[in-house]
């Protein structure tokens, strides 16, 4: 699908935010009158009125909430198009189809690599006509220098990034096109960005903010709490029976449902396993087929499959209300990608049930997917190779040619050298080096970068870990993480259900002198962030060493070990 642009429909005519008339006041009335929603939620409208007043915004709200909104209707008043940078096609595709049918509507297209030149050509027209608002497109598209130099021609109003955590989780390496999102922003001139995501703890929300490059966003943060959803953890010793109890709750629960799979192997062999039991099984994965993850994706929301196994890129932004449980077959990376994961479950508010099973050697493997980046030789060839063309700086492209790497092993060298500060990219897209750091000088700091990444990952599967050990609330765990206060019991967790109306954790009695949000040093990992409070546990990310659990009981006999620096 190229986009909604017919040729009936008129372009929307675009007001000042300068107009006299109360900004809320015509979000409402917009927001009536074109998309046919009757009210908004105190955060959307918030959040659009900062969109309209053209500052920099980040908005943190559960999948179901309607931030896509928040972009859609300030879109219909802006004085210019609105790009939308979104990760996968079927979600581009679920987002122009979403918007109104109707003529007072904006017209919206994408352009992707399942484009014709022709549709391509077309969809840009819509574009540079204003019979398209909206403008879908990838990080990928955003690296062509021949795209960011169109959309810069089309003078864009806002420039929206969905599904923003994206920036953190995919950026270091697997898609690093995600960490150029900045360069594109300056070069197509630095219109006011958007970033939304539905999961983002808070030193997610510092990232976000700090690779995109937005100048002090305003953020809008709404609970993370979804009370309808059961939280259960189940733990293996032997991966056989792990492999026969994921089967059978997954045939057991009311469907639809969604099983989180570690490879691709496993997709199918749970799948398959599933469909001889007489189910409608799907497995879905980045080594199929776009039409046929297409297929899978229209199944599962037609209510056609009663479950799909899948890897993690499977359900982001899918707009099912009815998913009735999500069930994880292995440890995930992180909680981070944990929560966007069960998330797509119970959005009708029913009762949803999301279960990790869990085995402690999954802590190794998670370990290894954390663990890639370019090496010190990928590093050096790049730098030289920038070097080679200081008086003629390269692009991506020609970085690629002249080292022979791959495409997403150029781009995440670049992305290292450039946060460490051995090369820039200027307005044109070359790339510069630093005339004081010599190439084998800008390579060893990448590669500091590139292990100070490494480390924080790692620590992330720990803390995936500490949710699936501990001891207490899981619901609170997991708010916690996220930054949020929470007082068990839930009454909606395995934990919680096991104790009943026992007593509730005790509280270790040093557990105030580190408040959630207080700025700390540790003796040997230096500054970090308090992060959560269990029991006798707080979890404190540090800047240099990653996520980390520390005993308040050892803190307590210990002054000089972590010191506040500031209370949150």
């Amino acid at each position: 699908m190229v986009g909604k642009t017919p040729s009936s429909r008129k372009r929307p005519s675009a007001r000042s935010p300068s107009h006299p008339e109360r900004s809320a006041a015509r979000l409402r009335r917009t927001a009536a009158e074109v998309f046919g929603w009757d009210s908004l939620l105190p955060e959307q409208l918030e959040a659009m009125e900062e969109v309209l007043a053209g500052r920099d915004t980040l908005v943190v709200m559960p999948t179901g909430s309607g931030k896509s909104a928040v972009y859609q209707v300030p879109g219909v008043l802006l004085n210019g198009p609105v790009v939308v940078v979104s990760p996968l096609l079927a979600l581009q595709r679920d987002q122009i189809a979403g918007l109104p049918d109707d003529a007072r509507a904006p017209g919206a297209v994408a352009v992707n690599s399942d484009l014709t030149a022709a549709q391509a050509e077309a969809a840009w027209e819509a574009v540079r006509h204003g019979d398209a608002r909206f403008l879908y497109l990838s990080p990928e598209q955003l690296a062509k220098d021949e795209v960011v130099e169109r959309l810069a021609a089309t003078g864009p109003a806002l420039f929206v990034v969905d599904e923003a955590q994206c920036v953190a989780s995919w950026g270091h390496d697997f898609r690093p096109d995600y960490l150029r999102l900045e360069q594109a922003v300056r070069r197509v001139g630095r219109p006011p960005v958007l970033a939304l995501t539905a999961t983002a703890a808070p030193p997610v929300r510092r990232e976000i903010t700090e690779r995109l490059g937005m100048d002090r966003p305003r953020t809008t943060v709404t609970s993370f709490d979804r009370p309808n959803i059961r939280l259960e953890v189940r733990r293996f010793r032997d991966e056989d029976d792990r492999h026969r109890a994921v089967v059978e709750r997954a045939a057991a629960e009311p469907k639809p449902g969604i099983v989180y799979a570690a490879t691709r192997k496993d997709t199918e062999r749970y799948a398959e396993e599933l469909a001889g039991l007489g189910l409608t099984a799907e497995a879905y994965h980045a080594g199929l087929r776009s039409a046929e993850r297409a297929r899978i994706h229209d199944a599962f929301l037609a209510g056609d499959a009663d479950v799909v196994v899948a890897t993690s890129a499977f359900g982001m932004g899918i707009d099912k209300e009815d998913v009735r449980f999500v069930l994880h077959a292995s440890l995930p990376g992180s909680p981070d990608a944990y929560y966007q994961e069960i998330g797509r479950c119970g959005r009708d508010g029913e009762p949803a049930l999301a279960v990790l099973h869990y085995r402690p050697e999954d802590t190794g493997m998670r370990t290894y997917f954390a663990a890639h980046a370019p090496g010190r030789g990928a590093l050096s060839e790049v730098a030289d190779a920038v070097h080679d063309h200081e008086s003629d700086p390269a692009g991506l492209d020609r970085l690629r040619r002249d080292t022979g790497l791959s495409r997403n092993r150029v781009t995440a060298a670049v992305n290292l050298l450039e946060e460490s500060g051995g090369v820039a990219t200027g307005e044109d897209g070359g790339i510069r080096p630093d005339p004081g750091t010599p190439p084998d000088a800008a390579a060893g700091r990448a590669e500091d970068a590139a292990e100070a990444h490494r480390r924080t990952d790692r620590t992330r599967v720990e803390m995936a870990r500490a949710y699936a050990e501990t001891t207490g609330c899981r619901r609170r765990f997991l708010l916690g993480y996220f930054g949020e206060e929470y007082e068990p019991p839930c009454g909606a967790c395995d934990v919680c259900e096991a104790q009943g109306d026992g007593p509730a954790p005790r509280v270790h009695p040093s557990a105030s002198a580190y408040p959630v949000g207080a700025q700390v040093r540790h003796a040997e990992w230096g500054e970090g962030t308090v992060l959560s409070e269990d029991g006798d546990r707080i979890t404190v990310l540090f800047d240099r060493a990653g996520y980390r659990t520390l005993s308040l009981e050892s803190l307590a006999g210990r002054d000089d070990l972590l010191t506040v620096l500031k209370r949150g």
